[in-house]
């Protein structure tokens, strides 16, 4: 990794800088991880050197420590039109060290911002990261790739998803390889169904210039938890070499369709209303402001799939996430099926024994169904549980420190994000057609009233 690097943010003074970007680079400098930094914000805004210092100070103060007074130092912003070749051009002469040019922009942007890139000479080095969603739709997804293989190597484009960069996540991978207790009933015949979830407490939070186009659908399932899936049902790699990885993720997807192939089954929606949610109020999604209300804008997304493979054939795979619910849950929980046979005399716990990998806080809790006190034929659950060690970054720390180092195994591969775009598109295509319904549920409930489980 070269000493000096100059690190161009596209989109500096937007949201994703501020709470998450900034943050995860600051977790990277204060643990030495990081070369020496000059940090260049750009955007629309009319904003100074100091404001952009001063934004660099809010966010990267508590974890980036004696580096920081240098890294102010060496800071500036520059207004800029991301998708003009001119400005882009006089950007990166600004750069004094190689370049690694973030795209913190939405999909239309970059596009047009990548294809702008096509007129300038890039500096000796320059990287390239992009912010999902990858494109608005398969199609733009796969133009969005060939203009980037027509840019720059592909070892030097670096498509961020920062749930790779959760330890959590990326420990998927070890937790199944290491254990025969995990792997050897990681399958349709021991596990009945598997259920992916990222429930908020949190609703729209200012985000609506962003999320209302989205909803919860693109916003965390097409992206996030179809990523986390290919983790969860793929064929466990030789290596973690990245053409390894991604090739076993790339199968999973391949494999992977909506339930039926019928949207209006195997999926739902709904948007939140009026409600408390942990002791605050919080405004119907429609009165929000920025919202579009009549855009019909889902704020939790259920859909059902298959990943018909020999592992698992048959086996439903729940993916959900929404937003202002009463009680968070981030998990991966397959449960299991019953026992073929119990002797007769033993009576077994009521429902189903699982293996959950809770995301956020981080553990691991296998149930199992053993003698509790009283009957000793009367058999009652326990879950062993064991807390993940943190990761020592934040995930944004994680991902950029591969970047940097130039390593994109938990980056996403270009074909892994049409293929995300490919399986929800028949969901998307259905929803703006209304032909699922779009219910509501007050915030700080758990959903719409008569949501059964999927199956």
């Amino acid at each position: 990794m070269p000493t000096d690097r100059t690190i161009i943010v596209l989109g500096a003074t937007g949201d994703l800088a501020e709470r998450l970007l900034l943050p995860g680079l600051a977790s990277l400098v204060g643990l030495g991880r990081a070369p020496r930094l000059q940090l260049i914000g750009a955007g629309g805004s009319d904003w100074s050197d100091d404001d952009w210092r001063d934004l660099l100070g809010r966010t990267m103060a508590e974890r980036a420590g004696e580096a920081l007074p240098s890294i102010l130092e060496r800071a500036r912003y520059v207004r800029t039109d991301a998708t003009d070749a001119d400005a882009l051009r006089a950007l990166l002469a600004a750069a004094t060290a190689p370049p690694l040019l973030y795209l913190a922009l939405p999909p239309s942007v970059a596009l047009d911002t990548v294809a702008a890139l096509a007129a300038v000479e890039l500096p000796d080095g320059t990287q390239l990261a992009l912010e999902k969603p990858f494109g608005v739709d398969a199609a733009s997804a796969a133009a969005l790739n060939e203009r980037l293989a027509a840019l720059l190597p592909q070892e030097r484009v670096f498509r961020i998803d920062h749930f790779l960069g959760m330890s959590t996540v990326a420990n998927l991978i070890g937790l199944r390889a290491a254990n025969r207790v995990i792997e050897s009933v990681w399958n349709r015949d021991s596990v009945e169904r598997l259920e992916i979830v990222f429930d908020e407490s949190l609703a729209l939070e200012g985000r609506a210039g962003y999320y209302d186009g989205a909803g919860a659908l693109v916003d965390m399932i097409q992206s996030h938890l179809l990523l986390v899936l290919a983790l969860a049902t793929m064929e466990l790699p030789s290596s973690l070499d990245p053409a390894d990885l991604h090739g076993a993720m790339l199968q999973a997807l391949r494999a992977t369709r909506v339930r039926g192939d019928d949207p209006l089954v195997s999926s739902r929606r709904a948007r939140y209303t009026a409600g408390e949610v942990e002791g605050r109020r919080v405004p119907d999604y429609a009165d929000e402001e920025g919202v579009d209300a009549a855009r019909g804008t889902e704020t939790l997304a259920e859909l059902v799939v298959d990943v018909a493979t020999p592992r698992w054939a048959d086996v439903p795979i729940v993916l959900r996430s929404g937003k202002a619910l009463g009680a968070t849950a981030a998990h991966v929980r397959a449960v299991l099926r019953e026992p073929a046979h119990l002797p007769r005399g033993i009576s077994a716990a009521p429902g189903a024994p699982a293996i959950t990998i809770d995301l956020a806080p981080e553990r691991l809790a296998i149930d199992l169904d053993i003698t509790g006190e009283g009957d000793p034929s009367v058999l009652s659950r326990v879950a062993l549980t064991a807390a993940f060690a943190a990761g020592a970054l934040e995930p944004y720390g994680e991902v950029l420190g591969d970047v940097l180092a130039g390593d994109a195994t938990f980056t996403v591969a270009g074909e892994v994000a049409e293929e995300c775009w490919r399986i929800v598109e028949p969901v998307l295509e259905a929803w703006r057609a209304d032909r699922v319904p779009l219910q509501s549920y007050p915030a700080g409930s758990q959903g719409p009233e008569g949501w059964a489980p999927l199956p």
